[in-house]
């Protein structure tokens, strides 16, 4: 048996001296806590170094795909064609169905392969002569960034982390937007409260507070860059009657200072909004017509990458975001829910609450299809999201108008029905039919009362005449 060895510096064949040692698994390691007594059991046979850091990245790479190198296919063919008959001990199942498969060569890999490849790297410098411990470290190192380098710059989720990333903090910008805006208000709300009330936008509120800084200052103040016209004729007569607390100069320069942060935020947002809205495009165009950049994005970071979206079949896709909902309602024997993260699709969200289910899992259905097309599909035009948006919103207007045509097909062809006319007939309900018994009066007659009472006595006087 020959053992196949890749190290950071060579390709290395050592031959098994002693197989019956190889059977006893479990006390296999016995035989190499030391290099004198692994040299007893493996040998070396053949040595090929590499000659630079790009040829041995390219074996490592190879390997870890569970690919053959040309180099390694060389080498192999040596070794073929000297000992045919022999075994080839490998640590990957993977590369020895490939090396049998293309080279002939008997292949084996069980557990007692991996022991002895475990006790062949411990004693690795004690069976390979001239190789300084210290110099096989730092070439182990340069190869290891050399391969993490290699995969980091052809991995096909890199592109999706950006993705990713970026609704992540999205999300995490409009959280803490909305709680310095909160505490901007009700801050200045002190001073001047009406002001809430009359600016209702958040943005416009920050820069006019800004700007202005003390409400006495509103009057001798122009805002009309950043008002309309009738607002601040209502600001300004709101200052003069204000009810709010006077407060120190130091307490508006902590307040301006805060909306200046807001501002800056803002802006820092709408920036980030049209670096993620291009990335999408570029990446997922088609899922980006069908559902919007957010909702498209959210899905993405939910699956973890736009390749492990595409995996998921569209009754999936239609509930991400719902999990908790699902498996409560599953527990509780429940109705389980209609939808998660694309609810805030806009389809969806055009159609009426009894439509929102049936719109939600053709949308799903469509989504999915884009998914896999933009994952897995070289064109990158967004045709194909924009005919299937096409069919998803003729399906809404259907439902909408409640129109009777065909789905499948052309779609165009109007069901047949009949003409409808009205009968005009008048009918009289027949009372006989109610009941099967005989009519019977539920009162006696007087005179049948009268003989039954002239019976009873007559039996009487009998009764009596007889006892005497």
């Amino acid at each position: 048996i020959s053992a196949l060895n890749i190290v950071v510096c060579c390709v290395f064949f050592l031959q098994v001296l002693n197989e019956k040692k190889l059977q006893e698994v479990d006390s296999l390691w016995k035989e190499f806590e030391t290099p004198e007594k692994a040299n007893k059991i493996v040998k070396l046979k053949h040595f090929e170094k590499f000659h630079d850091t790009t040829e041995a990245l390219a074996a490592s790479t190879a390997l870890v795909e569970g690919k053959l190198s040309k180099n390694l296919k060389k080498i192999l063919k040596k070794i073929v064609a000297k000992d045919a008959h022999e075994q080839l001990a490998v640590a990957d199942a993977k590369l020895g169905g490939v090396i049998k498969e293309k080279l002939n060569l008997s292949c084996i890999h069980s557990p007692m392969v991996t022991e002895l490849m475990r006790g062949i790297r411990s004693q690795i410098e004690g069976l390979i002569t001239g190789l300084p411990s210290r110099e096989m470290a730092a070439m182990c190192l340069g190869l290891a960034h050399s391969l993490s380098r290699y995969k980091l710059k052809f991995s096909p989720d890199k592109v999706d982390t950006m993705i990713i990333q970026a609704i992540s903090l999205l999300d995490d910008l409009d959280k803490e937007l909305n709680n310095y805006i909160m505490r901007c208000r009700e801050w200045y709300g002190w001073h001047f409260p009406e002001l809430g009330k009359i600016i209702t936008d958040n943005l416009m509120y920050c820069k006019c507070v800004r700007k202005v800084g003390d409400r006495s200052n509103f009057a001798s103040s122009d805002v009309s860059d950043i008002l309309p016209e009738e607002i601040e004729e209502d600001v300004k007569a709101a200052a003069e009657i204000s009810m709010g607390t006077e407060v120190s100069e130091e307490d508006i320069n902590n307040i301006i200072h805060l909306c200046d942060q807001v501002i800056e935020i803002s802006e820092y947002r709408t920036q980030l909004y049209d670096y993620l809205k291009n990335r999408m495009m570029a990446i997922a165009p088609n899922l980006t017509v069908m559902v919007g950049e957010l909702v498209g994005a959210r899905l993405i970071a939910h699956a973890g990458s736009l390749l492990n979206l595409a995996k998921h079949p569209a009754s999936t896709v239609q509930l991400l975001g719902a999990e908790k909902a699902l498996f409560r309602a599953l527990k509780t024997k429940r109705d389980t829910p209609k939808f998660g993260l694309i609810y805030h699709a806009s389809l969806v969200g055009q159609s009426n609450a009894k439509n929102k289910g049936k719109i939600s899992r053709m949308l799903a259905a469509k989504t999915a299809l884009t998914i896999r097309y933009d994952a897995l599909g070289e064109n990158t035009s967004a045709e194909m999201g924009a005919e299937n948006r096409l069919k998803v919103e003729t399906r809404l207007r259907l439902l909408e108008e409640r129109g009777i045509r065909r789905i499948s097909g052309t779609g165009k062809a109007l069901a047949k029905t009949d003409k409808y006319q009205n009968k005009s007939e008048v009918k009289v309900f027949d009372p006989s039919g109610d009941s099967t018994l005989p009519v019977v009066s539920k009162k006696r007659k007087i005179q049948e009362v009268d003989e039954q009472d002239t019976e009873a006595a007559v039996k009487a006087k009998k009764y009596k005449a007889e006892m005497k």
